[in-house]
C-alpha cells in the first residue's frame, strides 16, 4: 500500500518518492528510472508488488525501487496491510464493560451501556483507529486508547477523591467515539467526507443527542457537563477545542488523554526505529523533537573482545618506546 509524490531530479527529470506501508510499519522509497511507465501503472493507495534494494540514508532505511506492478484484488489480503493492535480485542472490550458496570450513577451507566449495546457502534468502536497518524493509528487503536485512559482515570480518582469518577469515565468513553465516523480504514487511514466537514466532536454531540433522546429522565445538568467534556478535551483553542476545560473532570480528562496519546506516540517511534544503533530517534513531527530511547541509552555498552596475550606482536604496530641507547660499558640511567 502506498502514497505517492512526483519530484524533480537535479537534471529536471521526474522521480517518484513513495511511502510504502503494511501492518508492520512504513518505509520511504524512491524510484529513479522508468518513471514514465510506472506513473501509468498505479495510483495513490494502491497495493503494489515491488522489487528493489534496501539501503540506509541519513540513518534511516530506504528502498530503491527497480520494478513494480499493481496487485490484483485476488492477491490482496487486507489484514496484511493495515496495522492492528496485538492485544486481545475481546479482553479490552470486557475491561471497558467491567468499568462501566461499576458506575454508581444509574443515568451515566445506562447512557454508556446504550452505546456499548448498539451492535453497529460496538463493532466500529472495537475496530476504529484513534487517529489517522498521530497516536494509536491502527485497527483497534480507539479501544486500546480508551481502555488505557480508563485505567489512568481510575487511578487518578483514587488520588483525587473529589473527582466524580463516573462522570470522568463517561467522558473518557465518549471523547473520541466520533472517530468511528470521522475516519475510514478500509484501504488506508483517511478522513470520511463527514469527518472532513464536521470533525469528531460535532459527530459525537449528534451521537450523544440521539442516545439521550431515548432517556427522557436524564438530568439536564449531566447532559451539559458531558457535552463540555467532549468539546473541551483537546484542552486549547489552537488544538481545536471550542471551549477550555472548566471543571475538574474536564481538566483531568484533557491532561490524561494528552498524556496517553503522547506516550503512545513515543512508544510507536521507538518501535519503528528498533534497528537503529543510536539511542536518539529521528525527528518526531507530532511531538516536535527527536526522542531519547532510554532503554537503549542505559543498556550496557558492548566491550571489545579481550586481547590474546599469546598473540605475536606486529612490529609495525608495536607502540612501546624504543630502548634508551647506551654507550658500551655504561649502564642506562634509571
Amino acid at each position: 500500500m502506498c502514497t505517492l509524490t512526483i519530484k524533480p531530479k537535479k537534471t529536471g527529470e521526474p522521480y517518484l518518492a513513495l511511502t510504502l506501508g503494511d501492518r508492520s510499519g512504513q518505509i520511504e522509497a524512491k524510484m529513479w528510472d522508468n518513471v514514465e511507465e510506472a506513473l501509468d501503472a498505479f495510483e495513490q493507495d494502491d497495493f503494489l508488488k515491488i522489487k528493489g534494494l534496501i539501503n540506509k540514508y541519513k540513518n534511516r532505511f530506504q528502498l530503491t525501487i527497480h520494478k513494480l506492478r499493481k496487485l490484483g484484488e485476488s492477491e490482496i489480503d487486507f489484514a496484511d496491510y493495515l496495522p492492528k493492535t496485538t492485544k486481545d480485542v475481546d479482553g479490552l472490550w470486557q475491561t471497558l464493560a467491567s468499568f462501566v458496570s461499576s458506575f454508581q450513577n444509574r443515568h451515566l451507566k445506562s447512557l454508556v451501556q446504550s452505546f456499548m449495546n448498539d451492535p453497529e457502534i460496538a463493532a466500529a468502536y472495537r475496530n476504529a483507529p484513534a487517529a489517522k497518524t498521530l497516536h494509536h493509528a491502527y485497527i483497534g487503536g480507539l479501544l486500546d486508547h480508551v481502555v488505557s485512559l480508563f485505567r489512568s482515570c481510575d487511578l487518578m480518582c483514587q488520588n483525587y477523591p473529589q473527582i466524580n469518577r463516573d462522570l470522568l469515565l463517561t467522558g473518557a468513553f465518549l471523547h473520541d467515539i466520533g472517530k468511528i465516523h470521522e475516519l475510514t480504514y478500509n484501504r488506508s487511514f483517511s478522513y470520511t467526507t463527514k469527518g472532513q466537514l464536521l470533525g469528531h466532536m460535532i459527530i459525537e454531540l449528534e451521537m450523544l443527542q440521539a442516545k439521550l433522546a431515548l432517556q427522557p429522565d436524564f438530568p439536564d445538568e449531566l447532559k451539559t457537563m458531558i457535552k463540555h467534556l467532549i468539546i473541551s478535551h483537546h484542552g486549547q483553542y489552537d488544538f481545536g477545542s471550542p471551549k477550555l476545560p472548566m471543571f475538574p473532570e474536564a481538566l483531568m480528562l484533557h491532561y490524561l488523554d494528552d498524556l496517553d496519546s503522547k506516550m503512545e506516540a513515543m512508544r510507536a517511534q521507538f518501535e519503528r526505529e528498533t534497528g537503529f544503533d543510536s539511542p536518539w530517534t529521528s525527528y518526531n513531527a507530532s511531538l516536535g523533537r527527536p526522542l531519547l530511547n532510554t532503554e537503549k541509552f542505559l543498556a550496557p555498552k558492548k566491550s571489545p573482545p579481550p586481547e590474546d596475550p599469546t598473540a605475536p606482536l606486529d612490529p609495525e604496530l608495536d607502540e612501546s618506546p624504543d630502548p634508551t641507547p647506551t654507550l658500551p660499558g655504561i649502564e642506562p640511567r634509571r
